[in-house]
């Protein structure tokens, strides 16, 4: 069924529900930014395959808002359909609620399965159907009647992140949390989102590829945490081990009518990271703290254990680059190889090493001009064969149980053009002026994406996506509040503080040519303090030289080239302990100085 017959399909539905408007985010009940396959609906009823964006219906249009990183890609998918896109932050692009609030007429019902919407999205709609004279129909999923083969919900066995790498226990965590709820005067912490789930109770799943977490919800009082999720996900032993911590399980619906028993009492919960239904089900009698979950913070500062295992985990994920980039540069134009047989490659190095998990998220390996698509996904269908002459692109993460790894490394196979390695060096600029940065402790990720666009702007170009985010341990690998972006976000962002990691990601995109991303994670660490204060700086992680074979050196100042001549001894010097002496001569020559 193509997407016209589907939204034909939820149009008639909407016609017998009343609804004059339908909107279809790209959520799961717990505001994932990926989603297990049961949650693909967005889809499923517009065809386009990336993780952000977000369907409007109405009885005569549909529409969908993706951003930046999606363009591409977008109208590649919704080519020959009715869909028209929505290019978000371009100009003369409504947002999504402007075009909401446009589309519904007075009087009118606007409708969403409110467990995929947040509360703060949620409460912003009921104000404007309200100033409307209309009504919000939350209650009913209306994609689930017209998807007859629908994916089940994940059945997958969940896992124990031992404290040896976690760093702190179960007790530890749920002591820090509590005193937060006393702070604030909560009785009850609502706990939705799945990365703070697993991170406080160190508990790890399978329930959305590559991403390891389990779905779930909790609520947390002083002498309890009630853990609504499918037990038979947990094996016995941890069962007892989460029993000790005082954890007691229910099924995973049952959150929906539990809260609904919690009366005269005060809960802490984060706006932005609760649906919109659950929200509704608060007994009027509930004083309600809004604030940010506390373990959003707690898990951004990573702990003295989880950056010692962070740095294993780069290690060993940087040896299996600098094997994986010899291979290439040795076999490319003399056998077959492909955007995916080349990532099947690299995850047999990855596989070599202890305590590999799989993936830490869709690899993305972009040969030629799918290196433009900034969230390219090779099928057997676009596969296409790496010769020489290209650039080819790999954005591609580890999941260690020390953590995970997110790298971007673009490859000059063979003599490429001089404009592609003109463009490279200029990537490589921005990258290595951000990493270099030291700055005083209260700046933000606002206040230092200049110094990544600056090299851009000089030049009239730019890049529409952030340059870089938050990473988590062995959860999300887009981890918030923490990020670089030229523009702000509402709330603001948190200061950077040490143990923080984050990673630094420029790239250059030229439809129906190359495209190129230099990405490493950065850890945030204190310099001197003295009479103007805390200083910090970026320690890089990722350990994987930038291919010398497309650098300008004539492009570069003597002070960039200094920054990319230590980042390369920093690489040979920490990782060359760990290759044989044929790999040793092959990366003494990829990091020899310009």
């Amino acid at each position: 069924m193509m997407a016209a017959e589907r939204i034909e399909k939820l149009r008639v539905e909407m016609r017998r529900e009343g609804i004059d408007c339908y909107v279809v985010p790209s959520a799961d009940f717990h505001q994932s930014e990926y989603v297990g396959d049961y949650f693909h609906a967005r889809e499923y009823l517009t065809g386009f395959t990336g993780s952000a964006g977000t369907a409007v219906i109405t009885a005569k249009e549909a529409v969908l808002f993706t951003d930046g990183r999606y363009f591409i890609q977008a109208e590649k998918e919704l080519k020959g359909t009715s869909i028209q896109l929505m290019k978000m932050g371009e100009p003369g692009v409504p947002t999504l609620k402007e075009y909401v609030r446009k589309m519904l007429p007075d009087q009118g019902v606007l409708g969403f399965d409110g467990r995929v919407i947040s509360m703060e999205d949620g409460c912003e709609y009921e104000k404007m159907v309200t100033a409307k004279g209309g009504a919000i129909r939350y209650e009913s999923d209306l994609i689930d009647r017209i998807w007859t083969n629908r994916p089940s919900l994940s059945k997958e066995p969940a896992f124990e992140l031992d404290v040896c790498y976690a760093g702190e226990s179960v007790e530890e965590k749920l002591a820090r949390v509590r005193k937060e709820m006393e702070k604030v005067g909560a009785d009850w912490h609502v706990l939705t989102t799945l990365d703070d789930i697993g991170w406080l109770l160190n508990l790890r799943g399978n329930d959305i590829s590559f991403f390891p977490m389990v779905l779930a919800y909790s609520l947390i009082s002083m002498r309890e945490v009630r853990l609504y999720i499918d037990s038979d996900k947990l094996g016995e032993d941890l069962k007892a081990r989460l029993v000790r911590a005082g954890v007691r399980f229910f099924a995973y619906e049952e959150i929906y009518r539990e809260i609904g028993k919690l009366t005269n009492t005060t809960f802490l919960l984060d706006r932005a990271r609760m649906n919109y239904a659950l929200y509704r089900e608060i007994p009027g009698s509930v004083a309600v703290v809004e604030a940010a979950n506390p373990e959003v913070m707690f898990k951004c500062r990573k702990n003295p254990v989880e950056i010692a295992n962070i740095r294993k985990a780069q290690m060993k994920d940087s040896v299996c680059h600098i094997r994986f980039m010899k291979w290439l540069k040795e076999h490319v134009g003399t056998e077959r190889i492909t955007e995916i047989s080349a990532s099947e490659k690299l995850d047999e190095f990855r596989r070599g090493q202890e305590h590999f998990i799989r993936p830490s998220f869709d690899p993305i390996a972009a040969a030629g001009e799918h290196g433009a698509i900034v969230h390219y996904s090779a099928t057997e269908e676009t596969n296409k064969e790496l010769k020489p002459g290209m650039l080819f692109l790999m954005d591609t993460g580890a999941g260690f149980y020390e953590g995970s790894t997110d790298i971007t490394r673009t490859y000059a196979l063979g003599e490429i053009p001089q404009e592609m390695k003109e463009d490279f060096t200029l990537v490589a600029i921005s990258n290595l002026s951000l990493a270099n940065a030291k700055f005083l402790e209260g700046c933000t990720g606002v206040n230092l994406d200049i110094l990544s666009r600056k090299p851009f702007w000089d030049r009239g170009r730019d890049f529409k996506h952030g340059t870089g985010h938050g990473v988590g341990y062995l959860l999300n690998i887009h981890e918030g509040p923490i990020a670089f972006r030229w523009r702000g976000v509402p709330g603001g962002m948190p200061a950077f503080e040490e143990g923080m990691v984050i990673t630094d990601e420029p790239g250059i995109y030229i439809e129906g040519s190359h495209g190129i991303r230099l990405e490493n994670e950065l850890l945030v660490r204190k310099a001197e303090q003295n009479e103007y204060g805390q200083f910090l700086y970026f320690e890089p992680l990722t350990l994987v030289p930038m291919d010398l074979d497309a650098i300008v050196p004539e492009m570069m100042s003597e002070d960039e080239k200094r920054m990319l001549n230590a980042y390369h001894k920093k690489v040979y010097e920490e990782i060359s302990p760990y290759l044989s002496e044929e790999e040793r001569v092959w990366l003494l020559e990829y990091t020899r100085e310009i």
